[in-house]
């Protein structure tokens, strides 16, 4: 049952300056649940698995996914702590102008919105190559036939085909995005269950104790095995299968205008999704990788040997399970990432609104409106539009054989968001003991835990704009196909903001904007209690 009624949110929200416009039909487990569904073990576990086995093999995952999911539990738990007191759409934007001015907020908006489009494109192209895989495994022609046996095309086809697909769900109801995220969770408990179970059962061997946390492998092309290289450059590359898969559980905070109880119910949903996808993606991989027998062939990148690209789980799959439960591996998987997608839909569209409502993007007044079903309808069209045009290099292919897109639009999203994470975190960590919690807070803990937030999120950004393979660096080898173009587009984004704050934006942007009138009354706040940690 929820903590408060629906009237006591509606005064909270008051209080912060906006009426109730969004419906307010989301429980408590559905604001946790679309955070899950966003996390999506059955979408970056499988999608970036490749990731981590090329860039330090085994011990980029068994050993990486624990201690990179600790740091990430701490930033959930900052940012926990600010939805409690700030239970609003625009989430991490509306807590870095409300702790440090304008200035602070417009910059924040807009890497979380970036970032949000990206996590929408790159998990939306992942369920496309699953839906392209499993539609090519019951038909021996499909390959070569379909848009003339290009997989790119191929794939950017159905990457489209569920962009409108997702894009239709949201615009129907937004009580029923709230029931398709609570089926969501318990898709993606019982599903990654049955995978374990299948890689459990169903391989005739498995690797040993040793080679799943000590082996190492380096198909990156850079450096050596286990060199300075490996271990201060290519294995910190690997990180970013962790990095990538639990994020998005912002959405708790996008979401809090149409959950019930948000100050606690937000607050519980963003460390509690980054919590159980920890430890459930965690026995997912450590699956994957004990089922990961015949190595010669994983780490194989030609066409002939693998169809599925070296290091890839599809790989590890494909040479470990039978036909049939390989099938029935893929459908699972594929079925959660559209759910996932569906999920990021959501969350960009709840950003763009509340964004727009505070006239911070061109447009903004066509963003920012809610039809007659309470769902911003146009705000989750430019969503989709936005995905769909950053994904478009993906019809290029890579030396590799892997399209240019996917990683570098990964990058792009995780950076883009933790960035904007880091920045309210910070200011919280710089307003001291005098800032004003909601009903859910650290206590005194927030001194360290925000310190650490903000440094793992630092490292891991300098890290995410480096070139994935040596043909990315200017020199000999050099080719546009290979470059890791996040920086490119993170530093023309960061550039535009520049400029468009000092010619312009400065002079009429004064952050987050009342919609309402408050009453005379006083509005009274929860109490107060200290949240063990």
């Amino acid at each position: 049952m929820s903590d408060s009624t629906p009237s006591d949110d509606e005064s909270v929200l008051a209080s912060l300056g906006y009426k109730q416009e969004l419906h307010r039909s989301w429980s408590g487990f559905s604001n946790f649940a679309i955070s899950f569904s966003i996390i999506s073990i059955l979408a970056g576990c499988f999608t970036t698995f490749g990731q981590a086995w090329n860039n330090g093999g085994p011990i980029a995952i068994s050993l990486g996914w624990p201690v990179i999911s600790a740091f990430i539990l701490i930033i959930g738990l900052c940012m926990a702590e600010l939805v409690s007191a700030y239970p609003t759409s625009g989430g991490i934007y509306w807590w870095a102008a409300k702790l440090g001015g304008a200035k602070a907020g417009y910059y924040t908006g807009w890497l979380n919105l970036v970032g949000l489009v990206a996590i929408l494109a790159s998990v939306a192209y992942g369920a496309a190559i699953y839906l392209n895989t499993f539609i090519d495994l019951f038909s021996d022609g499909y390959a070569t036939g379909f848009l003339g046996g290009n997989y790119l095309y191929q794939q950017f086809f159905w990457f489209a085909a569920l962009m409108l697909l997702i894009t239709a769900v949201n615009i129907f109801s937004s009580h029923l995005l709230a029931v398709i995220n609570n089926v969501s969770v318990w898709w993606h408990v019982f599903g990654a269950l049955i995978v374990v179970l299948v890689l459990v059962f169903g391989p005739d061997s498995h690797q040993s104790l040793s080679f799943v946390f000590t082996e190492r492998i380096n198909n990156a092309g850079i450096g050596g095995d286990g060199d300075v290289t490996f271990w201060f450059y290519v294995l910190p590359l690997g990180f970013l299968l962790t990095q990538y898969t639990i994020t998005g559980y912002d959405a708790s905070a996008h979401l809090s205008e149409e959950t019930q109880g948000a100050a606690n119910a937000a607050a519980k949903g963003i460390w509690q999704s980054i919590l159980y996808s920890a430890i459930g993606g965690w026995i997912l991989l450590l699956a994957f990788l004990f089922a990961a027998t015949e190595t010669d062939v994983i780490n194989s990148f030609d066409p002939e040997v693998n169809p599925y690209g070296g290091g890839s789980v599809l790989s590890v799959l494909a040479t470990s399970l039978s036909p049939a439960l390989f099938k029935l591996v893929v459908f699972i998987s594929m079925s959660g990432q559209i759910y996932c997608s569906t999920a990021c839909m959501t969350s960009t569209s709840r950003m763009l609104f509340a964004f727009s409502r505070d006239r911070a993007v061109p447009g903004s007044g066509l963003w920012s409106k809610v039809d007659a079903k309470g769902v911003p309808r146009n705000a989750v069209l430019a969503g989709a539009g936005a995905a769909v045009v950053l994904t478009l290099p993906a019809l290029y292919e890579s030396p590799s054989g892997a399209p240019t897109a996917f990683y570098a639009v990964v990058s792009i999203g995780v950076i883009g968001l933790y960035l904007a994470f880091a920045i309210p975190i910070y200011l919280r960590w710089k307003a001291g003991d005098g800032w004003q919690p909601g009903p859910w807070t650290l206590g005194s803990k927030y001194r360290w835990m925000s310190l650490l937030a903000v440094a793992e999120i630092a490292v891991t950004s300098v890290y995410f704009v480096l070139p994935f393979s040596p043909d990315g660096w200017p020199g000999d080898g050099f080719t546009w196909t290979a470059v890791n173009y996040a920086p490119i587009v993170l530093v023309a984004l960061l550039l535009a903001l520049f400029i468009g704050w000092h010619v312009s934006v400065k002079h009429w942007f004064t952050g987050p904007r009342s919609n309402v009138d408050l009453p005379d009354r006083k509005i009274e706040a929860p109490a107060v209690t200290e949240t063990d940690v």
